[in-house]
Parts: C-alpha cells; sequence; structure tokens
C-alpha cells in the first residue's frame, strides 16, 4: 500500500487529495500546512511519496525539498501546485523532486504520477516537461543556474524577510557565513542591496509581486 503525506496550505485541498487517494486503496499517513511540522513528520513516518505544494503558510516548498535532500530518506517527492513557472519547476527539478503535476490537471494524471514515481520513474506534466528537462540538461538562460544550491536556499530566505541570524540558525551557519553567501548570489546576480534582490527575485518568480 503507498503510504502518502500531503503538504499544502489549504484544507480543502487537502481533503480533497485524501478522498482521491484513499478511494484508490492508498494510505495517507498526514498532512500539515507547515514545512517545520511536515519536515518533522516526514523524518518520523518515512512515507513513500509526499505530495508538495510551492506556496506554503509559512515558508515555500522549494526550502522543504531543499532540506530533505540531505536526510537520506527513501521518500519521494512529487510537486502538485498551481505554478508553472520555468524556474518554479527547474528549481523543483535541481532539488530532487521526481514530478511536478500542476493542480489543474485530473485525478487520472496525479494517480499516474504517483504510479511513475513510486516505480522509480519522474512525471513533469507536459507544460512543465521543457523547463525540467532546461534544468537537468544544464541550458537555458535562467540567471539562477549560476547561484550554488545554498545561494539559492540562503536568497530565498534572504527574499522571505530573514535576517542573516535567523537564516544561520536554521541552516546551522553562522551569521557571518550567511552574509558572505548573500554577498557572494548578489555580486553574481549583478544586484547591490536587498530591494534590488527582491526585485531580481519577483522578476525571475522566485517570490511573488505581493510577498514580503
Amino acid at each position: 500500500m503507498t503510504r502518502l503525506y500531503l503538504l499544502d496550505d489549504h484544507t480543502i485541498v487537502r481533503e480533497g487529495l485524501r478522498a482521491v487517494l484513499e478511494a484508490q486503496g492508498m494510505l495517507v499517513v498526514g498532512e500539515s500546512d507547515s514545512v517545520i511540522a511536515a519536515l518533522a513528520d516526514i523524518e518520523r513516518l518515512v512515507p513513500d511519496v509526499v505530495l508538495l505544494d510551492l506556496g506554503l503558510r509559512d515558508r515555500s516548498g522549494l526550502d522543504l525539498l531543499s532540506q530533505l535532500a540531505g536526510k537520506g530518506l527513501p521518500t519521494r517527492v512529487l510537486v502538485l501546485t498551481v505554478s508553472e513557472r520555468p524556474w518554479h519547476v527547474a528549481e523543483a527539478s535541481r532539488l530532487g523532486a521526481s514530478g511536478y503535476v500542476l493542480k489543474g490537471a485530473s485525478a487520472e494524471e496525479l494517480l499516474r504520477a504517483i504510479d511513475d514515481v513510486m516505480q522509480g520513474r519522474t512525471h513533469f506534466s507536459g507544460a512543465v516537461a521543457a523547463s525540467a528537462s532546461e534544468a537537468g540538461s544544464g541550458q537555458g538562460s535562467d540567471p539562477m543556474a549560476a547561484l550554488s544550491k545554498r545561494e539559492r536556499q540562503i536568497m530565498r530566505l534572504v527574499v522571505a524577510g530573514m535576517s542573516s541570524a535567523a537564516i544561520g540558525t536554521e541552516l546551522h551557519l553562522s551569521p557571518k557565513t550567511v552574509d558572505t553567501y548573500r554577498s557572494r548570489l548578489m555580486a553574481k546576480l549583478g544586484v547591490h542591496d536587498l530591494a534590488n534582490l527582491v526585485r531580481v527575485a519577483v522578476r525571475l518568480g522566485v517570490i511573488d509581486s505581493g510577498d514580503g
């Protein structure tokens, strides 16, 4: 029996997903709307698949992907979101997502994606497959491609309004090290202050124009 964990900031979406999945004989072992709570749950429950939304209550779903990458868990992650932004698709792929399905997809496609992921295959919806392919081949003109995994992670936290001290606590780094990463990533992106970094983040789709 496939064991799933649901991570979405809308209760009604989680309830709908649970109904669809359990009707197919799958088991939903847990759910949350919070990256922090979900990370603890996933380490404890070790589900087969996490269905992950990117727009969550406390953080981007990409941060969960980033943190899971170093845990060595057998859990696979299938992104289920409304975002078709190439950067989101590429970043999810780089961070190890096994698939990416849009919320406009049918229940049939979602079930097929879960089956693919369980069989060790990847499943990226047709509308976003090209972005995932570019991420895997290193092609494309995405300025974010110049940033390391850690720099991209710190950029997301900086533009979310977190201080160097808070980021350091979360990532187990000193504030000075965080500042070094921040200076390096800003130099790579050609920006010199936080306001311009936020503008770049909005333009690249790292955050929405209404965020922060």
